[in-house]
């Protein structure tokens, strides 16, 4: 069923006023003339509060386009769409990131907040809500090609801005998010850099070697694959020794360079159990021994139940754990990697070591044995050689003419 096409109305007005201050509109007498005054709409529209209002918009300068405008309402109107044609976008994103700021990470907020006051109000803060088109963010792409924005970060821009259109559109605020289909340019696919199994035992030989007070922090997160997050959040209560498994829980995140706060894993896969080494046991041993020594040498140690902190039991900062892992790979002589490259190490060891990829994909708690392979397919040319080789053999063995 299609809107009502003879709703509302167009006329003309004028800003001319009378002999009481009060403007003429479409009373004008000079509307008969050329080129005075603009087009206009009215039309009721139901409200809220169950009553009908009327709302008028005038400045058309022609006849057609004050049709189009009014044609634009009732098709909204029809499609259950809130219309609200003053609001502008700089006041809609600020209501979505005070709305979102009740239920995303302080680092996504933080990360959101950078993009909406710095880059997305001041190139669309004043454009009228329903009126932000795809031309509009297609123009805002090019200039920032042309100033050499950063692909990443310009992507990450509008995939904020995609967001919180995407809500407009959930919420039947807008009919169609404009920057759906944006091009963006593509990102260069990071190589992974991981250290060789050689390099791996020099660094933690090295570590053991002058007694370091994190060693067996990287020690676990090599054996489990943690994320840093993930492995300075861990409390003894979350490790359970007699079943060999610790369950990831939360992650501590830097919120500023001089504060860290404890909040939910990366994604709900990654809440979940982790099966423990014997290795991974007995550096966990080594980290209970040596706090318990830090504890009894420390006045004012503050027992927070973490598994790797600081000598007086607060956490450690994120960004001290990874500039700490740095100055100690300079040391042992191993190239200069990430702390989160740890991670791809565990993952690079478990693959050529044979193990399957859906058990990889569990252990590292990605959320499908896809994401495991698009990460590492790379490594996987061997196992599936390997797969197929096997394959083949069991094969000859029933039918060896074919061989």
């Amino acid at each position: 069923m299609r809107p009502n096409p003879h709703r509302g109305r167009i006329y003309r007005r004028c800003s001319c006023r009378g002999d009481n201050g009060k403007q003429l509109g479409a009373r004008c007498p000079k509307l008969h003339s050329p080129g005075h005054g603009t087009w206009a709409f009215a039309v009721d529209l139901p409200s809220t509060d169950g009553r009908r209002k009327t709302r008028r918009r005038s400045g058309f300068a022609s006849k057609t386009d004050a049709a189009e405008a009014l044609t634009n309402v009732l098709e909204c109107e029809h499609a259950g769409i809130l219309l609200d044609d003053t609001e502008t976008v700089a006041h809609y994103l600020t209501g979505w990131l005070e709305a979102k700021s009740k239920v995303l990470k302080p680092n996504t907020i933080r990360r959101y907040s950078d993009y909406v006051s710095k880059d997305l109000i001041p190139a669309f803060g004043k454009i009228r809500l329903e009126r932000l088109s795809h031309a509009h963010i297609l123009q805002f792409v090019t200039q920032q090609q042309a100033a050499n924005r950063g692909p990443t970060t310009l992507r990450r821009c509008v995939t904020c801005l995609s967001s919180a259109l995407n809500e407009a559109v959930r919420t039947r605020r807008l009919p169609y998010n404009a920057a759906r289909f944006v091009r963006l340019p593509r990102l260069p696919r990071k190589e992974l850099v991981c250290w060789t199994n050689e390099e791996a035992g020099t660094f933690l030989r090295y570590c053991h070697e002058v007694n370091d007070l994190h060693a067996d922090l990287y020690e676990l997160m090599i054996c489990t694959g943690m994320r840093k997050g993930e492995a300075l959040g861990l409390s003894w209560a979350d490790i359970d020794r007699d079943q060999r498994l610790l369950f990831v829980r939360r992650n501590l995140i830097a919120v500023d360079n001089s504060r860290a706060e404890f909040s939910d894993p990366k994604t709900p896969y990654s809440r979940a159990w982790i099966a423990l080494s014997q290795r991974s046991l007995s550096a966990l041993r080594r980290q209970r021994a040596r706090q318990n020594r830090q504890r009894l040498a420390t006045r004012d140690y503050e027992d927070m139940g973490l598994v790797f902190c600081r000598p007086d039991g607060r956490p450690l900062r994120p960004q001290y754990a990874l500039d700490h892992f740095r100055k100690l790979s300079e040391e042992a002589g191993v190239p200069r990697i990430r702390l989160h490259d740890l991670r791809h190490l565990a993952a690079t060891i478990m693959i050529s070591s044979g193990v399957p990829l859906g058990s990889v994909s569990k252990t590292l708690r990605h959320s499908t044995i896809a994401t495991t392979v698009d990460i590492y397919g790379h490594l996987t040319p061997q196992v599936a050689q390997d797969a197929v080789d096997a394959a083949a053999a069991v094969l000859d063995t029933v039918d060896p003419r074919a061989a």
